[in-house]
Parts: structure tokens; sequence; C-alpha cells
């Protein structure tokens, strides 16, 4: 491994933060890593400050990408939820501080959507990770005073519909426990008691599988809905409980291949919203960091 690799790889785990944040895709975010590194590698003179050239490279590679993506959003079939990831000491991702492990919640990256590319990159890199204006305005190629104007108006949208976040717990470990338990024996009193009355369900197909096409809102559907998918329960199938997106999760596998993957927003001991990726090609990345940990 070459001098230049051992630094790059050393940068990896942040530019991919960086670019998953950015992207709420975790395959995009790699192709995006990827690109630096052919980037970096090819360098006609050496890199004096790898750092501040690969993250912003990362950056315009991503601000590039959500400016082309958004068109394949607004036409996506159904609706589009973010890539998960397995975050329970299977990745490298950076997530010390409590607005880096809420920043990577399925919920706040759904609620980094309704940014524009600039105010999402500016908004990453200052409240996540913690840049300087003066560092974002090299990466960003804007002045300091555009860079402050686009943070201050992401931080008030964001204030505005933040989710609560509640960092994941072993109390959340044991509700999803009994959440699995109770739609596995049908019990409807103890479905109930664990959602809020205004609950809501989200299913992404991506137009593969059959999903939801619609949020369902409200305790009853969403528990006719859920516990008509157990009744489906084949042989061959199985459940686990594992850490996404820095909460605990349900992974359903059939025959050995992931099938989807229900995440879960708790807010005072009660799930508020329930987030369920079907998507194959948005399941890919999980599947591999659970072979990668074999």
């Amino acid at each position: 491994m070459t001098s230049e690799t051992q630094t790059f790889e050393s940068y990896r785990p942040l530019l991919f933060s960086i670019a998953y944040r950015m992207l709420g895709s975790a395959m995009e975010a790699e192709d995006m890593v990827q690109e630096a590194y052919l980037r970096y590698e090819k360098a006609d003179e050496p890199i004096e400050y790898p750092k501040a050239y690969l993250t912003t490279i990362v950056t315009r590679l991503c601000l590039d990408h959500l400016k082309s993506a958004k068109t394949q959003r607004e036409q996506y079939i159904g609706t589009w939820l973010p890539e998960p990831i397995l975050t329970g000491g299977l990745t490298d991702l950076p997530g010390e501080s409590m607005i880096q492990q809420e920043s990577i919640t399925l919920a706040f990256l759904v609620l980094l959507e309704n940014l524009s590319p600039m105010e999402r990159a500016i908004f990453v890199l200052r409240d996540v990770f913690d840049y300087r204006y003066a560092e974002i305005a090299d990466i960003i190629g804007k002045n300091e005073a555009n860079c402050r104007r686009y943070y201050h108006r992401a931080k008030q949208f964001l204030s505005e519909r933040r989710p609560r976040f509640e960092p994941s717990s072993d109390e959340q470990t044991r509700l999803v426990e009994g959440f699995l338990h109770a739609l596995t024996n049908g019990d409807v009193e103890s479905l109930t008691d664990m959602l809020v009355e205004d609950a809501v369900f989200y299913g992404d197909g991506g137009g593969k599988v059959k999903a939801v096409g619609q949020p369902l809102i409200g305790q009853k559907a969403v528990i006719r809905f859920l516990t008509g998918i157990f009744r489906l329960y084949e042989p061959g199938m199985r459940v686990e409980i594992s850490e996404v997106n820095g909460a605990p999760a349900l992974l359903l596998w059939k025959d050995d291949k992931l099938y989807f993957v229900m995440s879960f927003n708790v807010v005072d001991g009660k799930f508020t919203d329930i987030r369920n990726m079907l998507n194959p090609d948005k399941l890919a990345f999980v599947e591999k960091q659970v072979l990668s940990s074999e």
C-alpha cells in the first residue's frame, strides 16, 4: 500500500460520513468516495493538505450529484426513504457527538431532503462536522457571507421541524423486542400501547417490490397493516434486531436474502414513525455490511 493510499484510507470514514449525510444513500456515497480516490491518485503534484483536498472533492461531487438526482427523486415510485446502514459496530462511521448521532438517523436524513443541495452541504459541514465558515467557503467555492446565509436559512428550517432525538438505548431495544413479540403473536392491545395515536408508517419499495404507496396514518391503520404482514410469515424467514442508523431496527431475512429493514422513531417510550425499506437496491449496502462482518 502506497503512502498516498494509506493517507486516503485514513480519511475514508470521514469522507463517507459527509457523503452519506449529503446524499442519504450509502451506495452513492461510496461512489463519490471512490471517485475522490481516483482523482487523488491521479493528481499531477503531491497534495499538501490531503484532508482539505479530499473533503472538497467529495463535497463538490455530492453537490453535482444532488442536482442531477433531483429529477430522479421527484419521479421515484412511492415514498423515497434514505438508504439504511448498520451502525452497531460494523462500520467505521465517526459519530461520537450527539449531533453526529442525530444526523445519521433516518428521520433527520428525511428532513435534510427538504434543503437545497447548497444548504444541505453547508449545514452538514458546519453543524455536523464543525467546519469553520472560512473552510466551508473554500470547499464550496462561495464567500463566507453567502455560506452564513445558507447555513442560517437551513438551520431555521430544520429547527422548526426537527424531530425530537432520543439516543439509542437498552430501553429502545426492549421496546423493539416487545413490538416484535406483539406482532408475531397478533397482540393488538400491546401494539396499541406502543404507538402514539397519530403514528405514521412509511414504505419504500421503489417500484421494484410491493409496498404501501402512501404513508399510513393512525394507530389502527398502522397496526392493521403490520399484523397483516406478519401473518404472511413463512418457513425460512427470520427476524433479527440490529442497530440501524443509530437505533434498533428489525431485519427480516428470507432464504439468506434481506427482505426488509424496519426502522423506528421513538419519543417518550412510544413509536411515532415506522419506516420500512423493501427496495432491494437500497438493502444491498446493509447486506454487504453483514457479509463483511461474518
